[in-house]
């Protein structure tokens, strides 16, 4: 595909309804439920994230039509670390518009973003089984460092005391768990008095 010109900006509190679009669209590409994204936009979440400090997330649109976003994160690289890094936690682009730049253009804000921190590292948190993701940030010098590993407490705790682990059970504890850190992040949100006006 020919490059596209991509325009790239932060998105902001009054810009959820447009990120809240890609965001479902992307959801369901990877799987997910329609109804699962869109419960994620009327529990808050997605609004929630706009006003974070501590995240930014990029909208790129290209003839006037949104086609992508990447959110990400900063934060120190290590418990017993102060510098900062920047975690890019979601990077998705509409498919009909891939080859075309506009990642390129996302990632390009992301450099600037903490280039503005004075981050040390950019991290890339890729799910394991998206290879051609994997791919793309293996081509732009990502390289892998560290193999995350999840589970909920309570399936650890059962594991350590060596008890059977129910898939099932563990599946809507951790529903339940998001959703409650979901609630305590709005709650945060809603304390914050002031808002950052720098374009990063």
């Amino acid at each position: 595909m020919a490059r596209q010109s991509v325009q790239v900006v932060r998105a902001r509190p009054e810009d959820e309804s447009s990120f809240a679009q890609l965001w479902t669209a992307s959801r369901a590409a990877t799987g997910l439920s329609a109804k699962h994204a869109e419960k994620s936009v009327r529990d808050g979440r997605l609004g929630c994230a706009l006003r974070r400090a501590d995240v930014r997330v990029y909208l790129a649109t290209s003839d006037g039509e949104a086609v992508g976003y990447v959110m990400c994160m900063q934060g120190p690289v290590g418990a017993l670390s102060d510098e900062l890094a920047v975690w890019i936690d979601l990077i998705w682009v509409d498919p009909a518009r891939r080859g075309g730049g506009v990642a390129r253009a996302l990632l390009g804000m992301v450099v600037e973003f903490a280039d503005h921190i004075g981050a040390v590292d950019i991290v890339s948190c890729v799910p394991a089984g998206e290879r051609e993701l994997n791919r793309y940030f293996a081509r732009l010098g990502f390289s892998s460092v560290v193999t995350e590993r999840t589970t909920t407490p309570a399936a650890l705790r059962r594991r350590l005391a060596g008890g059977p682990v129910s898939m099932a059970a563990e599946a809507v504890r951790r529903r339940r768990s998001l959703r409650a850190r979901a609630r305590g992040q709005v709650a945060m949100v809603r304390e914050i008095q002031t808002h950052s006006t720098s374009p990063f």
